[in-house]
């Protein structure tokens, strides 16, 4: 379970166990068909954020850290700030936006961190490992910018299997269709000469906003979409990590095509004032969806400190999300609905990975507020969450095996008896779904 405590404020995350319990049954498969049951664990230095990027130690502050997050937020604000005058149209609005909200992050985290490290988290990493870890180059952007370049694939199905005939995965299409990996067990694979390994029950494609149509021909509606977009970002831009999209370009995704009546829309949107009015007032209106609450991701270090000063005047140490629900003009009205109502200014708070643009799960979170069995589709994702479908032109990004721990399992029945005491006792042979039955 990745919710460590939930009151009134909000929520505390730790993403890595919610991470691992897709991965408790992994097989590799080679491309001869042949199955090797695997140990697959998410590797843990991505999420040791230890220090704050404060001036000071977190090991010279008031217990060891734990507690000057609140205290320094508080001097912060006292310091004498740059002069109106001096300030651009952008950074003014960013700072009207931030006192607003402000009390909001600082009371709801302190809530949140003190019972959070009452009950044993975010009192540090004992156990970190001291090796850092190398991020891979992504290249999947690239592939996706050269798929644009062939000729359009007319193809009668819009889905295929991960897992072919035979147990195979070669041939298989990422760019023009949807690709379903049914098993309830983890797969690692091959796939465009590259391993990745694939959570159960999950469907993926790759591609970027110019070659969506199969992913609406797939004939599914979603009751849940969340999305990611690569907001254009300055810094970004001089650092090239990765391509942006204008805002305007966002109005083309197809979301009334995708979306379920009252489907919940999420988005994780920059601290650019602009980002938010676009998404309130031009995006959201242009789906026919209905703002319902604002929520905050709050990052916080393994003690509890904030990752970045409160209010520091280059990066925040949250981001914010903007719910909706998509309102079609030929749906019933809002009170012919069974609605949960989504409580306004609620925080997510997390131990950030290190990982660029690596965002929590909302599986759990959303949980409350959506029916079950509900439909989910994150677009713009970098990875793959079971019982989701994702979409996006990194889409596979943080499924590459370099990520991830993965040796052969010594005595299988054992290991997952250890790992997943409800489940199976060993992962099964993964067949293609021809052999399913």
């Amino acid at each position: 379970m990745s919710v460590v405590f939930q009151s009134s404020p909000g929520w505390v995350l730790n993403a890595l166990p919610l991470i691992n319990a897709s991965y408790q049954r992994c097989v590799r498969i080679g491309n001869d068909g042949s199955n090797l049951q695997l140990k697959c664990t998410f590797n843990r230095q991505y999420f040791q954020i230890s220090k704050s990027y404060y001036n000071q130690s977190p090991s010279a502050a008031p217990d060891g850290g734990k507690a000057d997050i609140f205290q320094a937020a508080d001097k912060q604000s006292k310091k004498r700030k740059r002069k109106r005058s001096e300030l651009n149209q952008g950074e003014i609005d960013s700072q009207a936006f931030h006192q607003r909200v402000r009390s909001v992050i600082l009371e709801g985290t302190k809530s949140l961190v003190a019972s959070a490290q009452s009950c044993g988290y975010l009192n540090g990493d004992a156990d970190a490992e001291k090796e850092a870890l190398l991020a891979p180059e992504c290249g999947l952007a690239a592939l996706c910018e050269m798929a644009k370049d062939l000729p359009p694939v007319d193809v009668e199905e819009h889905v295929q299997p991960l897992i072919t005939e035979g147990g195979c995965t070669t041939n298989i299409d990422l760019f023009s269709r949807v690709t379903e990996h049914n098993q309830d067990c983890a797969a690692a694979v091959t796939l465009m000469g590259q391993e990745y390994v694939i959570p159960p029950r999950t469907a993926f494609m790759l591609s970027d906003v110019t070659r969506m149509k199969p992913l609406v021909d797939y004939e599914k509606i979603f009751d849940v979409i969340v999305m990611d977009p690569p907001w254009e970002n300055k810094s970004l831009k001089r650092s090239r990590r990765y391509s942006s999209l204008p805002s305007s370009q966002l109005k083309r995704l197809p979301i009334p095509q995708l979306a379920s009546p009252n489907c919940l829309v999420v988005t994780w949107v920059t601290n650019r004032p602009s980002h938010l009015r676009f998404v309130c007032d031009e995006l959201y209106p242009h789906w026919n969806v209905q703002v319902v609450a604002k929520w905050f991701w709050v990052k916080v270090t393994t003690l509890g400190q904030f990752v970045f000063p409160l209010d520091s005047q280059h990066k925040k140490p949250y981001e914010t999300l903007v719910l909706g629900r998509y309102r079609p003009s030929a749906s019933p009205s809002v009170s012919e609905m069974k609605e949960v109502l989504i409580e306004d200014n609620r925080l997510i708070v997390s131990v950030p990975s290190a990982l660029h643009s690596q965002k929590p799960s909302l599986s759990e979170v959303l949980k409350a507020y959506i029916r079950p069995g509900a439909e989910c589709l994150e677009l713009f994702a970098r990875s793959l969450q079971p019982g989701w479908t994702s979409w996006g032109n990194e889409v596979l990004k943080f499924q590459h095996s370099s990520y991830f721990t993965l040796t052969p399992a010594d005595d299988p029945a054992d290991t997952s008896k250890e790992e997943a005491p409800d489940g199976p006792s060993a992962a099964p042979a993964l067949r293609s779904p021809h052999h399913a039955n």
